[in-house]
């Protein structure tokens, strides 16, 4: 197979963090690819593609123009398979994969889509052969939103457990606990949540409040309106770090993990850090809610409730030892629910209905 993998951007968030995993198992399994993005953005990927040794175009043009650009691109490449993700590269994939003839494999990766967005992928939902969720919450969603059958939809999760990621310590008495997240500082994070809950905290129980921090590691469109809502609130224990390079370096430096996302799929970094051995504080968005155990491995809050998230924080600074045993226990069960063998054969499975695909 020669694959085509068309993305919406060389951003440094989301979906485009588990390129090079995904495509480096297609080149093992034996396919050639050829990375395409629609546009640019942050560029944060274009280093790690070029570490990986993984070819890449990049359209510089208006949206309009991109049909006229990747069909270039894909007349002079000639793949076998055309594989697209998120909402933009998959209407513009599709379309110029019927004009060549291409199979073309969709990702789908969130539960949330605009409206038009929804419109426009329902209209053309048959110009895709092969569906592929990378979550089971996401599976669901679409075989509702699109109307397709349960077998319609291929599963193959985008994170893999990594046994040899670093893993952080528990706290130590007498320390300040650090709760951490990574994500962009956009509204759909609910970040906002997160500072509206600190300060309920440190007004109801500001020795408490002066005990633990939280660092965000991220950047983005709401980073000016977080500092001013944090300024105006008199929050005190939040610090935004700004984006991070190394995101498995900058969990091992934390006690626990807090997701309060308002639309998420699978949130690879909350997975990521119940991989380091954190207990997750999440909302119930996503396929969060289907991987943190509530109690267990750590704890499940409604989208959106300030005081439900302000209480799940206190719970785990109040009993670090309690916290301590989640993270061990979320450590255990990524690892096996996410393990590389069955990572390895949700792909092998994928790529090989793909390669059949071209033989139609």
């Amino acid at each position: 197979m020669r694959i085509a993998y068309l993305i919406n951007s060389l951003d440094g968030y989301g979906a485009g963090l588990p390129v090079p995993m995904i495509t480096g198992f297609m080149r093992e399994w034996g396919a050639d690819v050829h990375l395409f993005a629609l546009t640019r953005r942050d560029g944060r990927m274009e280093p790690i593609l070029e570490r990986h040794g993984l070819p890449f175009d990049v359209h510089q043009g208006t949206v309009l123009q991109s049909f006229g650009w990747l069909r270039e691109k894909l007349e002079a490449y000639r793949p076998t398979v055309l594989w697209t993700s998120l909402a933009h590269a998959t209407l513009v994939g599709r379309y110029v994969g019927r004009k060549l003839g291409l199979p073309v494999v969709s990702w789908q990766h969130n539960v949330f889509l605009k409206r038009g967005n929804i419109v426009a992928l329902w209209l053309t939902r048959r110009m895709t052969d092969l569906w592929v969720a990378d979550s089971y919450c996401v599976a669901d969603v679409t075989r509702t939103r699109f109307g397709l059958a349960a077998e319609d939809v291929t599963i193959w999760p985008l994170f893999s457990a990594d046994p040899e990621a670093p893993r952080a310590q528990s706290a130590q008495p007498d320390e300040i606990f650090r709760f951490g997240s990574l994500g962009r500082l956009h509204p759909h994070k609910g970040y906002d949540i997160l500072v509206r809950a600190l300060a309920k905290i440190k007004r109801d129980m500001p020795g408490l409040a002066a005990r633990f921090t939280v660092t965000i590691g991220g950047d983005g469109p709401m980073r000016g309106e977080l500092e001013a809502l944090t300024k105006e609130l008199g929050v005190t224990n939040l610090i935004l770090a700004g984006y991070q390079d190394a995101p498995k370096d900058f969990l091992a430096t934390l006690h626990a993990y807090v997701q309060p996302s308002r639309v998420e799929g699978l949130c690879i970094s909350a997975h990521e850090a119940m991989q380091a051995g954190l207990p997750a504080v999440v909302s119930n968005m996503g396929e969060m809610p289907l991987t943190v155990r509530e109690g267990e491995t750590g704890l499940v809050v409604p989208v959106g409730d300030v005081d439900a998230l302000a209480s799940a924080l206190v719970r785990v600074v109040s009993d670090p030892a309690r916290a301590a045993l989640m993270g061990e226990a979320a450590h255990r069960h990524v690892n096996d629910r996410f393990s590389t063998a069955r990572f390895r054969a949700a792909g092998a499975g994928i790529l090989s209905k793909a390669d059949a695909l071209t033989r139609k």
